[in-house]
């Protein structure tokens, strides 16, 4: 699988986007999927629906917006968005900071949340993350982890 700094297009990056609540934050993320062509516009409502049935806020002020097995037809490629609240956004009575959307073919998705949970276990690349405010440091973060 590629690195996640690779998984990652310029087109699916937000560094400073706001959002009424979680289901307003996920649709960022999912239409930044879509901005960047890795899925169709209706993987979005299956990561709604995702969250309805398991909330992907995973500790640090991040969440992992990701579809369901039905939203995979709607992937093209493997790929990331990363959309940042500097506010933060009540997810589900947990303050987040970061939404990063997952899309990936087959079970692709199980390693991409494996890798991002590995990154998150350093708490200082997890403080990177929500303060980080460029694609260049943003990626090298990303890359920080495919090197160990």
């Amino acid at each position: 699988m590629s690195d996640l700094a690779t998984l990652l297009d310029e087109r699916a990056v937000r560094f400073e986007a706001r959002a009424a609540g979680r289901d307003k934050a996920i649709v960022l993320a999912g239409e930044a999927l879509v901005a960047a062509g890795a899925v169709d516009p209706g993987y979005v409502d299956t990561m709604l629906e995702r969250e309805r049935s398991v909330p992907t806020y995973i500790g640090e002020g991040v969440a992992i917006p990701h579809g369901t097995l039905a939203g995979k037809e709607l992937v093209h490629r493997d790929a990331l968005s990363f959309v940042r609240f500097p506010d933060g956004v009540d997810w589900g009575g947990q303050p987040a900071t970061i939404a990063i959307g997952i899309a990936a073919k087959g079970d692709g998705h199980v390693e991409l949340l494996a890798r991002i949970a590995e990154l998150l276990l350093d708490p200082g690349t997890a403080a990177a993350l929500r303060e980080v405010t460029n694609l260049e440091d943003l990626r090298a973060l990303l890359a920080e982890e495919d090197e160990e």
